[in-house]
């Protein structure tokens, strides 16, 4: 959701508030405000009060790593799936659960590395690339429009 949000900020010429974007993310304005809390601490945006207010990008998207996000969320869990705790005395559960533990720890590095490889930049660029139409602008509320439906048959 963060990500999503940041990269429809990018060329805002204003800011946004929590509300139009909760609306825009399907989600509650009080899960804006925390979760952009982290991002404000982590200088990845700002936000002003009052009228005319709202969350802005504090830096070009080029100087923003996805790791710098992940990091700013407080590193959430990446697995869904982790070790078991239902029977803590279980010989089989504890043998899996140090099989598991490396596994897992070695995963984790490995993705967070890459995120640290990645600029909202790039992922900018791919949207770009891939907006056929030329009608996709990052930040603009034309941006949050389902595409329109195609009636030209396929040959």
């Amino acid at each position: 959701m963060s990500l999503h949000a940041l990269l429809h900020m990018a060329d805002a010429t204003h800011p946004f508030t929590s509300d139009k974007l909760a609306q825009g993310m399907h989600t509650n304005a009080v899960v804006i405000r925390r979760t952009f809390a982290g991002l404000r601490r982590a200088k990845i945006v700002t936000s002003t009060k009052g009228h005319g207010g709202g969350w802005q990008l504090a830096r070009p998207l080029d100087q923003i790593k996805l790791g710098d996000v992940y990091a700013a969320l407080g590193a959430p869990m990446v697995f869904a799936m982790g070790n078991r705790a239902e029977s803590p005395g279980c010989l089989v559960e504890q043998a899996v659960n140090r099989a598991m533990a490396s596994a897992f720890a070695e995963a984790e590095k490995v993705l967070v590395k890459q995120l640290h490889d990645v600029t909202l930049a790039e992922l900018a660029a791919d949207v770009h690339a891939r907006d056929k139409r030329g009608q996709f602008h990052l930040g603009h509320a034309a941006s949050a429009r389902p595409p329109a439906k195609r009636t030209a048959r396929r040959t």
